[in-house]
């Protein structure tokens, strides 16, 4: 498995490992408010329902947006290497390594830190469509890349 291959591995089990808890404390809410309506009575009882399901729908939106994520990461091919920049390139630039594809946090795979930026942010972007070489400056950093994997 190339370096790149574990990078998009380990992001796709992060995305899933939220995906599940998500709908772990969904369901623990869903369970909750069942072993609720059975014993209580008044208005603390719905007050306590309502909070219940306003949390639910918290999480059903975060759901939401973890599964779009991670419909994004399933589109992206790990084995392809472009000359260019695209979505899902793997790039070294300043030493650091910067995977294109979502805004998600820094992991470390082989003892090497990796960054996960979204083709939307201002690195991402200036990043997407060029090769090897290409230098440019994003609050007064300089940057050069020097390698897409």
């Amino acid at each position: 498995m190339t370096f790149k291959q574990k990078i998009y591995q380990q992001y796709n089990q992060l995305v899933q490992d939220r995906i599940d808890a998500f709908r772990d404390m969904i369901a623990a809410l869903t369970e909750d408010s069942k072993n609720d309506a059975k014993g209580s009575a008044g208005d603390k009882h719905e007050t306590a329902l309502s909070m219940m399901h306003i949390e639910q729908e918290k999480f059903n939106t975060k759901l939401k947006e973890v599964l779009i994520q991670k419909a994004v990461l399933d589109k992206l091919d790990s084995s392809v290497v472009a000359e260019t920049i695209i979505l899902g390139s793997l790039v070294k630039a300043n030493g650091i390594y910067l995977y294109l594809s979502l805004a998600l946090p820094k992991i470390n795979v082989d003892g090497i830190n990796v960054i996960a930026l979204s083709p939307q942010s201002p690195l991402g972007n200036k990043l997407m469509g060029n090769k090897v070489g290409f230098a440019f400056e994003i609050n007064t950093t300089k940057y050069i890349i020097e390698e897409v994997l």
